[in-house]
């Protein structure tokens, strides 16, 4: 499948989510990214902006399985791993598959339960796998998770710990409609149209397909010593406390190659780099608190940070 191919069923993915999802180009194409990535993404916005509806009409779109789990101080890692019981019949033990056992999860509100059951998530995002009483189990491909919070509402919530925000590929928020935006979703729910109503216009099999052609991207040298110093200011910043692992230097090449693919190009550019950034490296960053007290952001610290690197000169 050439580039070309490759940007049609981009087109008609994003065509088919823009159904419900109005006026929000660059959320549809980060979560693809993720997609296409095989990365994971924290969606973070204030409720009613269409987190849920973006993830469900993302695994409708391609017609993958679909979980949902509702994190509350009670969900139990067995929950999202799943379980091991004696059959009395046959006196055998059996593996009972939980949440996590699917195509693409959604992680609703994943800061309201503790840290013991958001850790249960943490090899399945890393590894593509469980281990649960000793026995691993290979989760189905694709396998992304895409987790949601509310950024304002802090009763009773348990802040995501440094590791497991590591391994979110990108952090992705929705924000508020425009006008005209607003005034046409309006419209489209005096039908009721919902993601239920989505048909699909891909398959599984495909963006498995597409997920390899990743890897054929050309990143040069130029490229990812652009992205090693960007990384390497972010350790060395005044204002801030823990800079990009390499972990994060990977994401954003990884992400960087995704957005090139997306755009129909086998080759990535300074200007990928430059547009997965932020999504990419600010949630990774910790501020010093007396940044944060001048009003400064992991985002305004990412842009001082761009403009002290010089960006390459690429053919």
């Amino acid at each position: 499948m050439d580039t070309t191919e490759a940007k049609e069923i981009f087109d008609k993915i994003r065509t088919n989510i823009e159904k419900v999802i109005i006026g929000k180009p660059k959320a549809i194409n980060l979560a693809l990214i993720c997609l296409l990535c095989n990365g994971h993404a924290l969606i973070e916005d204030v409720p009613g902006l269409g987190k849920t509806t973006l993830v469900s009409a993302l695994a409708k779109s391609i017609d993958c399985s679909f979980a949902r789990i509702q994190f509350t101080p009670d969900i139990m890692p067995s929950d999202v791993t799943g379980f091991t019981m004696l059959d009395i019949k046959t006196n055998e033990k059996q593996f009972v598959h939980g949440a996590v056992m699917t195509q693409i999860l959604l992680a609703d509100e994943i800061n309201r339960t503790g840290p013991k059951t958001q850790s249960a998530l943490l090899q399945a995002m890393q590894e593509g796998q469980i281990t649960v009483d000793g026995n691993t189990y290979d989760l189905p491909r694709p396998f992304t998770v895409m987790a949601t919070q509310n950024p304002v509402e802090l009763t009773g919530t348990y802040p995501l710990p440094e590791a497991q925000l590591d391994r979110f590929l990108m952090r992705i928020t929705i924000g508020y409609p425009e006008k005209a935006d607003e005034k046409q979703i309006l419209e489209r729910n005096k039908s009721g149209i919902s993601v239920v109503d989505l048909n699909p216009v891909t398959t599984a099999d495909t963006i498995i397909a597409l997920q390899k052609q990743i890897d054929e991207i050309t990143c040069t040298d130029l490229i990812t010593d652009y992205i090693i110093e960007i990384s390497r200011k972010t350790r060395e910043h005044k204002d801030v406390v823990l800079g990009v692992s390499p972990r994060g230097s990977i994401a954003l090449m990884r992400a960087s190659m995704g957005e090139a693919f997306l755009n129909g190009r086998n080759y990535v550019l300074p200007d990928d780099v430059q547009h997965m950034l932020e999504p990419v490296l600010a949630h990774r960053l910790i501020i010093r608190s007396q940044a944060y007290a001048q009003s400064k952001t992991a985002r305004t610290i990412l842009q001082d940070i761009k403009q002290l690197v010089s960006v390459p000169a690429v053919n």
